[in-house]
């Protein structure tokens, strides 16, 4: 952030750096020359010795373009898996780096609470976030639809490899206490049993302890069934009956598709549970295109916001301008030709000459709100014509 404002051109910057994107979001009187500056600030951070040029990956958005992505950003509509939450806490903690550095001014402080407002807004407004579109988070969720409750129950994974550690970690921060790793190899059991606070098994020994088990995950690469129905049935009767869930999300069944046959038996494999993802993703891509409008809204306040910025002074310095004609020509026609006149004769005039200059004023003024809030493109131009025509440029 120290070197980005090196860059002469950038009055104020915020450096993003997600799972997806790095971006420079910046506030600077000359967009083409900041956006040049931004993209040699990019060339220049040879951090890794494996980094390229970024040339040609390099995407850049303008005035309300920009705040548009930023919002879109914000409310998860620009991510890999749209809704996800994760992204409104990555921004918040970035603009609260850029703040830390001194680098935010009040256009970016102004831009990023709003970003903040838009993602809350969506998030009430519409049901984006909902439905779960992971393996893990769709497999407790269909868990929780048959237990009432995580803490008294019990986990048995099969199979120690990044699928079991992810489903662990899951589970354990949905309220699981009580876990059970076992694996071909033991000593992949024990390490993940340690990480998880959970209990290793042997791999020939597992079928001894199912009977224990409430909820059963299988991710082993195995070729061939590692629990078979008959398996199921008997551990039922141990169990008397009591209800257990098997997830399968190994490369190959790693349960028998029979065990769905019994009684007070719920078995979901990695196709069923990718199917519900797909269908709470095109949930979510239906709910999208309500949360674009509300972006499009957000976008026009945060623009004309913008505008207000420009016209405040030019409004002020158009007004000033006007008033030292006036007072300048009141002033020399009192020391001429109206001199005599009286005091309350003065007054009148200086009356009638401040209402002729605000009705004057009346339709330009007027019509810089108006465009202001209809076109930012529009507004501009409005604003540099003004400067030209009453010889304002500088004031």
């Amino acid at each position: 952030l120290a070197r980005l404002r090196e860059y002469r051109t950038i009055d104020e910057g915020v450096i993003l750096s997600t799972c997806n994107r790095v971006e420079v979001v910046a506030a600077a009187g000359d967009c083409q020359a900041a956006s040049d500056d931004i993209s040699a600030f990019f060339n220049d951070q040879k951090t890794h010795p494996l980094a390229q040029s970024p040339d040609g990956h390099i995407y850049v958005y303008r005035g309300p373009d920009a705040v548009r992505h930023l919002f879109r950003v914000a409310a998860s509509l620009d991510s890999m898996v749209v809704g996800e939450p994760q992204i409104l806490g990555q921004l918040k903690q970035y603009y609260d780096a850029a703040q830390g550095a001194g680098t935010v001014g009040a256009i970016l402080h102004r831009l990023f609470h709003r970003s903040f407002s838009v993602a809350k807004r969506v998030r009430s407004e519409t049901s984006i976030g909902s439905g779960a579109v992971s393996v893990s988070s769709i497999a407790v969720d269909l868990a929780k639809r048959i237990f009432d409750r995580f803490d008294d129950k019990t986990v048995m994974l099969i199979g120690a490899g990044k699928m079991g550690d992810l489903m662990a970690r899951y589970l354990q921060s949905n309220g699981v206490h009580s876990m059970m790793v076992t694996n071909r190899t033991f000593e992949r059991a024990v390490e993940l049993a340690e990480k998880i606070q959970g209990s290793p098994i042997r791999f020939e020994d597992f079928p001894r302890y199912l009977k224990m088990a409430d909820l059963v995950i299988g991710c082993a690469g195995a070729p061939e069934i590692v629990i078979d129905a008959d398996t199921v049935e008997r551990v039922l009767r141990e169990r008397k009956q009591k209800a257990m869930f098997f997830i399968d999300i190994g490369d190959r069944r790693n349960f028998d598709g029979k065990i769905n046959d019994l009684d007070n038996v719920y078995l979901y494999n990695i196709d069923d549970l990718k199917s519900v993802a797909e269908d709470n993703l095109q949930g979510r891509a239906n709910e999208a295109q309500k949360a674009e409008e509300i972006v499009r809204e957000e976008v026009q306040s945060f623009v004309r916001w913008m505008g207000s910025l420009d016209q405040v002074p030019m409004i002020t310095a158009l007004r000033q301008h006007f008033e030292e004609i006036r007072r300048r020509e009141i002033e020399r026609s009192l020391g001429g030709g109206l001199k005599d006149l009286s005091a309350q004769q003065r007054a009148a005039l200086d009356d009638l000459t401040t209402a002729m200059i605000n009705k004057l004023l009346h339709g330009p003024i007027s019509q810089l709100k108006k465009n202001s809030a209809d076109d930012a493109d529009d507004a501009t131009l409005y604003l540099a014509a003004l400067k030209r025509l009453f010889d304002l440029e500088g004031k």
